[in-house]
């Protein structure tokens, strides 16, 4: 699976659960870590910890079979992370979306097609 179609699955989970404003950008030149960072905001604490709960609970029981490298941020659920190595889904309130503005602050990024029509790329 390329960190595309990673970004995609995950994308695609997280829209599932209600995630807004989701976002993919290509950061392979940019950063050497990763290669997709996935941002997306949930209206509450509430809604961020059940996007990543439903994340990680497909990813590890699906055919992925895949935990993350690292997560932070559970407890708080205002900035929730998640590594999947290939891509880092980032799991924003918007207070917080706000405040450390991911997406300006990787501005140069080219957007990811994650061919669904319904999630801005």
């Amino acid at each position: 699976m390329t960190s595309t179609e990673l970004a995609a699955r995950i994308a695609a989970i997280a829209d599932e659960k209600q995630a807004e404003d989701i976002v993919a950008l290509e950061v392979a030149d940019l950063v050497g870590y990763t290669d997709v960072l996935l941002i997306c905001t949930a209206r509450n604490e509430r809604l961020a910890k059940a996007i990543h709960d439903e994340v990680h609970e497909q990813l590890k029981h699906g055919p992925e079979a895949l935990l993350p490298a690292r997560s932070e941020g559970i407890g708080e659920n205002r900035w929730i992370l998640l590594d999947y190595l290939g891509c880092v889904l980032h799991i924003f309130i918007p207070e917080t979306r706000e405040r450390y503005r991911l997406d300006q602050l990787w501005g140069e990024a080219d957007g990811v097609d994650l061919g669904l029509p319904q999630l801005a790329s």
